[in-house]
């Protein structure tokens, strides 16, 4: 499977709940970064970040059959991780994704926009 395809799957899964604020870091062409994307967005509450996570991982699992190798922070839904391997899901709330800002912190790989759905 290729990482673009479950980038892809994974962007639907956040449209599916309305995700807002949907950035692609493509980081391939950096040394040493940590994976090759960031898929990062928000909810507007934990409930909303919650059901965005789950639609992700239902969504990926159900489309092309792939699971996250790990998650962490569905315990209070405030800044949930994904791992799928080189593929690396954030989903915050706004106010942490504001205090960690981590799209910046990568300002230098290409930072792709995805419009929100409304």
């Amino acid at each position: 499977m290729e990482n673009e395809q479950i980038v892809d799957k994974i962007v639907e899964g956040i449209q599916e709940r309305k995700g807002k604020g949907i950035v692609v870091v493509n980081l391939n062409k950096l040394q040493e970064s940590p994976c090759c994307y960031f898929v990062i967005c928000e909810g507007d509450s934990s409930v909303h970040v919650n059901s965005i996570a789950n639609s992700i991982k239902d969504h990926v699992r159900e489309q092309i059959k792939v699971k996250p190798y790990a998650t962490d922070g569905f315990e209070n839904c405030e800044w949930i991780a994904m791992d799928y391997g080189q593929i690396i899901v954030h989903v915050f709330q706004r106010q942490i994704r504001e205090y960690y800002d981590i799209e910046h912190l990568w300002a230098n790989a290409e930072l792709i926009k995805i419009e929100d759905i409304l």
